[in-house]
């Protein structure tokens, strides 16, 4: 008899939006919709809550092959300081959309490797995005660390710009599975640089694991986890190894898939994983996130503010999201946009004065209605649909999709709600998947998402 790991572990999409990407409908969309989408959220949301700014930094020194990011590999340094003027116009471009001064309330800078910038080219990026702008009060800005290159110069200058989350991507600590991903980052690095963070001032530090990696054990996951309680962050991202080498510029082809775990293998590395955060003090935060009771993550849960975007989880929910750099990806709740994907496209563009979008998709009333039920279940593991508002038309088929999963008591549905029960969590993305109308109307016929466990 299959396990419910086997039963359930299908392709499916991650939800850091709806509709996912490869649902947009790019027949409908143009740059003009977008750009009219953005200066409408703007309007509504600036001088309430605040804009948050992606800001994507591509470029890394070395391919890791567990990557599925956009990025660059280079060596040369000398890249920075005109990628930076690029991203620096793209944001003007967005600024003479505008009538009032932007209020920012999040800045996060990803990648790729945004310590492969220099802690002075970081300084002039953040300089200039905030020449014309105000920080919200209660402004979050953050960025992701590599260990190995991360240097107190680096936390020092962003923490005196006002960054005060880092995240650092540790992903495991064995070396046979780092040498698999082309990743090798001694403990020590990490140790060093969270102990900077922390003598600085950060508020909030977060290790980057990972499970379902290549030649990786329960043997491994336990180790790692023990070496991270030495050094506790405040948060921890356990995420599911997502195996997309299909996708066209990601390097995942460095190692067989037969050394991969699976299904319930896999599975079993998270169970563990996450059996021990909780002896540490760690609660557990939608899908894939712990945190410290003391963090503004799991503050958020508890006050029932937590939102999920492109960027993942977060504790500041802001309608308008906008991407800067090669490849970001921007969200004015009403409209989505991605970048070009190349550097030499995006700054060619930007230096002619566009707005580097070349494809998206604006949201109508069904996708609106059904973008908040999915971000529910993400966040809140319950959804209702007892208001009008709430309800369309192909409400009663996405129901009953869930029939199976409430016979394998994985569900609590009546005729107004759905509440997810606590051994329903490994297939969060399997109900989201019940919803999504766009793919339940046209099944994908190739590869298009990794699997849902």
């Amino acid at each position: 008899m299959k396990s419910l790991i086997q039963k359930y572990n299908i392709p499916g999409p991650r939800y850091t939006s709806y509709p996912t990407v490869p649902y947009w409908d790019e027949t409908t969309f143009s740059k003009e919709k977008w750009i009219a989408s953005f200066q409408k959220s703007f309007i509504e949301s600036n001088s309430s809550e605040g804009i948050s700014l992606y800001i994507h930094l591509p470029f890394c020194e070395s391919l890791c092959t567990f990557c599925a990011c956009h990025k660059h590999i280079t060596k040369r340094h000398e890249v920075e300081e005109d990628y930076i003027r690029t991203v620096l116009k793209e944001w003007n471009l967005y600024t003479d959309l505008i009538n009032e001064t932007p209020i920012i309330k999040e800045i996060h800078l990803g990648g790729g490797t945004p310590t492969f910038f220099s802690a002075e080219n970081l300084e002039r990026l953040i300089h200039g995005i905030l020449k014309n702008s105000k920080k919200h009060k209660e402004h979050e800005f953050s960025f992701e660390g590599h260990p190995n290159n991360t240097t107190k110069e680096h936390l020092q200058t962003l923490y005196n710009l006002g960054f005060t989350r880092v995240s650092f991507g540790v992903q495991d600590y064995n070396l046979k599975v780092q040498e698999a991903i082309h990743r090798v980052q001694p403990f020590e690095n990490v140790a060093n640089v969270t102990k900077w963070a922390r003598e600085i001032g950060y508020t909030s530090i977060s290790h980057d694991l990972i499970f379902g990696l290549p030649f990786q054990t329960e043997k491994n996951i336990i180790e790692t986890i023990v070496k991270t309680k030495a050094l506790k962050p405040d948060r921890i991202s356990f995420y599911s190894y997502a195996h997309v080498p299909w996708v066209k510029g990601v390097g995942q082809r460095g190692f067989n898939e037969d050394d991969l775990p699976k299904d319930d293998e896999k599975r079993k590395l998270y169970e563990v994983g996450k059996e021990l955060f909780h002896q540490l003090g760690y609660i557990e935060i939608g899908m894939d996130h712990f945190a410290l009771p003391t963090d503004n993550l799991y503050k958020a849960t508890e006050e029932k503010t937590l939102h999920r975007n492109f960027m993942g989880y977060t504790a500041n929910k802001t309608q308008l999201m906008i991407g800067l750099g090669m490849s970001a990806i921007s969200d004015s709740w009403y409209g989505f946009s991605q970048n070009v994907k190349t550097v030499k496209e995006y700054q060619k563009l930007v230096n002619n004065g566009d707005i580097p979008v070349f494809r998206g998709h604006i949201l109508n009333e069904e996708d609106l209605i059904i973008r908040k039920h999915i971000l529910n279940i993400m966040c809140g593991f319950s959804t209702s649909w007892d208001k009008k508002d709430c309800q369309f038309n192909a409400l009663e088929s996405s129901i009953a999709l869930l029939k199976e999963m409430k016979l394998d008591n994985l569900l609590e549905i009546d005729d107004k709600k759905l509440i997810l029960k606590e051994a329903s969590k490994p297939f969060v993305r399997n109900i989201c998947m019940a919803f999504d109308r766009r793919l339940q109307r046209k099944k994908p016929d190739t590869a298009l998402f990794s699997m849902t466990i």
